[in-house]
């Protein structure tokens, strides 16, 4: 099914539900930014394991991103590279099978490799979780969740999928969806197709569009997620100036911010949100609220 036609089917069986209001943590180019954990916080763990989600929680951390893909037999997954090579030990575990692609391997083949040797000894045998394993560790720790559908062009209705998956797992109730959870990826088309699935969801787009694009992509996204070096005052102020899909002006996440000096000089910017691999030194930086 078209996803316009998946769209309107949702939207009439929703009905109210589908139009709420994604309330943000503060009004666009006001307060002090959030404060999110990449990949977990991935400076004192290895990234996107269950570890760095705990990490994050002990940090006193409220939100973390994570990125999603696919295995195989259809097992949403949680890892940033499109291969395994970098983060586990799939080419010891299975030196045949080059280039170690994640969607080349089951879920079963995955949970096998360990995900955090690489990271430090004291982290050997963790495991790359399962999406719904990552979202159960979130939930414990009553975190929020900035989830990145990663490379969606390997992934055709990762999408629906993902979507699937939160409702399944209780986020895409109005609590998640007012204030816990974000999609975002880099894909504008990957951004919309989850807009069009369910309107109600709060997305988010990876990049620095063009000023003079920026009402085109508030048809379809509440953020415009740049990296920190191509932020500015005026390209803030510009993205603030927009209205997105819920009626609320466009908020901006920076990316990936890891030192004190930079948190100051972005959040000087008027961002909404800080993503940082190290979010207590990013935290301890900001004045207090």
């Amino acid at each position: 099914m078209h996803a316009r036609a998946v769209a309107a089917t949702t939207t009439a069986l929703l009905g109210a539900s589908a139009l709420l209001i994604p309330a943000p943590d503060a009004l666009a180019g006001s307060g002090r930014p959030t404060v999110i954990a990449h990949r977990g916080a991935s400076a004192h763990a290895p990234e996107n394991t269950l570890d760095a989600v705990d990490k994050a929680a002990e940090l006193g951390i409220d939100w973390v991103e994570n990125d999603v893909q696919r295995t195989k037999d259809g097992e949403l997954v949680v890892l940033h590279d499109d291969n395994l090579k970098r983060t586990t030990d799939a080419e010891e575990v299975f030196p045949d099978r080059s280039p170690w692609k994640v969607k080349d391997f089951t879920a079963a083949e995955i949970a096998r490799l360990d995900a955090g040797s690489w990271f430090g000894p004291a982290y050997a045998g963790a495991r790359v979780p399962t999406l719904d394993q990552y979202m159960d560790r979130v939930e414990l720790h009553h975190q929020k969740l900035l989830l990145e559908i990663k490379n969606p062009e390997l992934y055709p209705g990762i999408e629906q999928e993902t979507l699937k998956l939160l409702d399944n797992e209780g986020w895409l109730d109005r609590p998640h969806l007012e204030s816990r959870l974000i999609v975002q990826s880099f894909s504008a088309d990957s951004v919309r197709t989850v807009h069009e699935l369910k309107p109600a969801v709060k997305t988010g787009f990876l990049g620095t569009p063009p000023v003079a694009d920026l009402a085109r992509y508030a048809t379809f996204v509440d953020q415009i997620n740049p990296s920190y070096s191509s932020a500015s005052t005026g390209y803030v102020a510009s993205v603030h100036a927009v209205e997105g899909p819920h009626g609320r002006p466009l908020e901006v996440f920076v990316w990936t911010v890891d030192d004190a000096n930079t948190a100051r000089l972005v959040a000087g910017y008027g961002v909404d949100g800080i993503i940082s691999n190290a979010p207590d030194v990013v935290r301890d930086a900001l004045p207090a609220q």
